[in-house]
C-alpha cells in the first residue's frame, strides 16, 4: 500500500472534492473532438483537480456526471477510455500526497476498478455494491462478489467507497438503514460507507447518518451530498469525512467549474 493511500485514509477529517466531468465522447450532449487539439474535458479535469488540491482537499474523485442519461451498469468502451485518460492526467498533475479516485456512473464498478488499476488510483466509489435499488435507470443490483474478487486480482490496494441508499434511488426492499449499513460493511466488504441525501447536492438526514455510524462504529463513514460551508462542522461531528461537489462550484451549480474561493472556505470551515 502506498504512503499516499495510508496518509489519506488515516487523516481526519477526510475531505474529498468532486470533479464533475462534462459530457464525454459518446454521450448525447458531448461536443465532437477537434483533431490535433488536447481534449478540453481533460484540461478541465486537471484544472478543477488542481484547484481542489490548492484549496487543501485530501483527495479528489472524478465522475462522468455529464453523461446523463446513464447506463445502469456497464458503460461503453469510449466512456471507460475517456475516464482512464482523464484520471491518469489528474494523477500525473497532482502532488503525491493527494489521493485520486473515480466513480463510473451509474454503477459500473468493474470499469471503475479497471480504470483505478491502469491509472494508479487510490479509491473508487460504487453507488450500489450490495442490495437492489430502484432508480431512474431501472433496478440496479449490487455485485460485491464480482467486484471484490476482481479487486483482489487487479488492484488490492484500491479502497472501495460504497453508498448506503444512494441518492436518486430507493431500496427495493426497505429495511432499517442500520441493517443495510452492517451488511454493506460486513458482508459486502466496503472500506467506507457513504450516506447521502435524496438528490445531488441534497442534505443528509442526520438521524440516518447517526444510525449508520452507530451500526458500524469501526467503519469509516462519509457524507456524500449536501455538505456546505455552513453545515460541514456539524456533519463532521458525526461522520469521519465528506465528499463535496455542488457547494464548491461557481454559483453553487453542480455542472460549473470549481470555485477556488468556495473550495478554500469549505476546507477552512471543515478544519475549524
Amino acid at each position: 500500500m502506498s504512503r499516499r493511500t495510508i496518509s489519506f485514509w488515516t487523516r481526519r477529517p477526510i475531505l474529498i472534492g468532486v470533479v464533475h466531468m462534462p459530457p464525454l465522447p459518446g454521450a448525447p450532449r458531448a461536443v465532437p473532438a477537434v483533431a490535433g487539439r488536447r481534449a478540453t474535458w481533460i484540461q478541465r479535469a486537471v484544472e478543477d483537480a488542481q484547484a481542489l488540491e490548492d484549496a487543501g482537499f485530501d483527495a479528489v474523485t472524478i465522475e462522468n456526471y455529464g453523461d446523463a442519461p446513464f447506463f445502469k451498469d456497464r458503460v461503453p468502451p469510449e466512456t471507460t477510455a475517456a475516464l482512464a485518460v482523464a484520471t491518469h492526467a489528474v494523477r500525473e498533475a497532482l502532488a503525491s500526497r493527494t489521493a485520486v479516485g473515480v466513480n463510473v456512473l451509474r454503477n459500473d464498478a468493474l470499469s471503475a476498478l479497471g480504470i483505478a488499476a491502469a491509472s494508479s488510483l487510490d479509491f473508487m466509489r460504487v453507488n450500489v455494491l450490495t442490495g437492489a435499488m430502484a432508480t431512474d435507470q431501472g433496478v440496479i443490483e449490487g455485485n460485491a462478489a464480482a467486484v471484490l474478487r476482481a479487486r483482489a486480482r487487479l488492484a488490492p490496494d484500491v479502497r472501495i467507497l460504497a453508498d448506503v441508499r444512494v441518492k436518486h434511488a430507493a431500496p427495493v426492499a426497505a429495511r432499517p438503514i442500520a441493517e443495510e449499513a452492517r451488511d454493506l460493511a460486513g458482508r459486502g466488504g466496503a472500506d467506507a460507507l457513504i450516506v447521502t441525501g435524496g438528490r445531488t447536492g441534497g442534505g443528509v438526514d442526520t438521524d440516518e447518518l447517526q444510525a449508520v455510524c452507530d451500526a458500524v462504529p469501526d467503519a469509516t463513514v462519509l457524507v456524500g451530498s449536501g455538505a456546505t460551508r455552513d453545515t460541514v462542522s456539524e456533519l463532521l461531528g458525526i461522520a469521519d469525512g465528506v465528499i463535496v461537489g455542488t457547494a464548491i462550484k461557481r454559483g453553487g451549480r453542480t455542472t460549473n467549474r470549481v470555485d477556488p474561493e468556495r473550495a478554500a472556505a469549505f476546507v477552512e470551515a471543515a478544519h475549524s
